[in-house]
């Protein structure tokens, strides 16, 4: 299984996924390479980091559902689709670190000159520029909100600069289904407005955010997607945006193989009004890493619960570490459990089954709230009062 590497430094890297925007963090090895789907001019040399692919499928995604035709999606939809260049990204996070210039996509979200993308396109770039037609005129762009846990960034333009804005639709994909079919609109290797078709592969995945936590509920994808797609629109059989293309997995390789994953338009829907007035977003922090029990785990470590989140690590000066959580210890040698940690069974009177039901009652919490664990260690069974905290710009994601 292939760990995780920066794509810069190619070493290995933490291959854990964490829990996004929620201060826990949840271990899920993937074994692929994620990589962001921007190219960087380093100088005479050109970076390129990947990150989410789509496939052609066999029918066309307008066949069904009453759905349009990709031909369709394309010449509407389309023409709201910018290719955006940020002059100055500096980036240091699970995604390596380079200094020079960046391109990806955006897509226009109201007729006032809103446009959504990725914040690794955009975070730290002293000049972004905007381009709606292939040699078109490029146009000033600011950057108005980042949010580098949500990987969501926001920029504005002056409308009277496009001629015939085109403000594309906002879907809902907490509807989407497996088997969905989907176009992707973008600038792959700066080839502008490119149109490749797929289907959603798969949902509720989880992948890392810039700041080294973790995005939740992310879609997953086969339509063909590479370096310059970052920050396009992943669109329904109706041109609604569902997704915000974000990463591919390349399964220890260099190139897609077929596995994409797009941010859901849902979660940008809920940041847009903050990141729109340029607000910071604040989440509540907890501050451990978590893994969900399941029946083998249970039985191999002698635990006292078959389900619920087992605490593998407690984040130095965290608030967990500030109520006594205990994290598991382990073999230093072989990474063996020798000892388990704390293993949470509910979280404000409501059943934790697994990792993800922390996850979601930290989201729901703001900075200050307090949640109330019920935990086991090892047979006895007690109840902790944690007072959240603000989390922190950046995941310390040193082993």
């Amino acid at each position: 299984m292939n760990p995780v590497m920066s794509p810069d430094r190619q070493r290995p890297i933490v291959s854990t996924l964490i829990a996004g925007a929620l201060g826990g963090l949840i271990v899920l090895v993937l074994g692929a390479v994620l990589i962001a789907t921007d190219v960087i001019d380093t100088g005479d040399t050109q970076t390129i980091r990947q990150q989410a692919p789509i496939s052609q499928p066999a029918s066309d995604p307008g066949a069904t559902d009453g759905g349009r035709t990709v031909q369709e999606i394309y010449r509407e939809e389309g023409r709201g689709v910018a290719f955006i260049q940020a002059e100055g990204v500096s980036e240091s996070s699970v995604f390596g670190q380079q200094e020079g210039t960046a391109t990806g996509s955006g897509f226009v979200v109201d007729d006032e000159g809103t446009i959504v993308t990725n914040a690794h396109v955009v975070d730290g770039a002293e000049k972004v520029t905007v381009s709606f037609e292939e040699d078109g005129e490029s146009i000033d762009a600011e950057v108005k909100g980042v949010d580098p846990d949500s990987d969501i960034a926001v920029l504005k333009i002056d409308p009277g600069q496009v001629e015939d804005l085109v403000v594309l639709p906002l879907g809902d994909s907490s509807q989407l289904e497996v088997g969905d079919p989907v176009v992707a609109i973008g600038s792959p290797f700066g080839l502008q407005r490119t149109a490749t078709t797929g289907i959603v592969s798969a949902l509720q995945r989880q992948i890392d955010a810039p700041s080294g936590f973790s995005i939740s509920n992310v879609i997953q994808t086969d339509a063909s997607i590479n370096p310059g797609n970052s920050g396009g629109p992943l669109l329904d059989a109706q041109g609604r945006v569902i997704g915000i293309n974000s990463q591919i997995a390349t399964g220890g390789g260099e190139g897609s193989v077929g596995i994409g994953f797009a941010v859901p338009i849902d979660t940008a829907k809920k940041l847009l009004p903050e990141l729109r007035a340029g607000q910071d977003i604040e989440r509540a922090y907890l501050g451990v890493r978590m893994a969900t029990v399941t029946e083998d785990l249970a039985a191999d470590l002698d635990l006292a619960r078959d389900s619920g989140a087992l605490i593998e690590r407690v984040e130095d000066g965290g608030p967990a570490e500030g109520a006594g959580l205990r994290a598991s210890e382990t073999n230093e040698l072989t990474g063996e459990v020798t000892e388990p940690g704390d293993l949470i069974v509910a979280a404000d009177g409501q059943p934790v089954r697994t990792a993800d039901d922390i996850v979601a009652a930290v989201a729901a919490k703001q900075p200050g709230d307090t949640i109330e664990l019920e935990v086991y260690s090892g047979d006895d069974r007690r109840t902790v009062q944690v007072e959240l905290d603000e989390r922190p710009e950046e995941l310390d994601i040193t082993p």
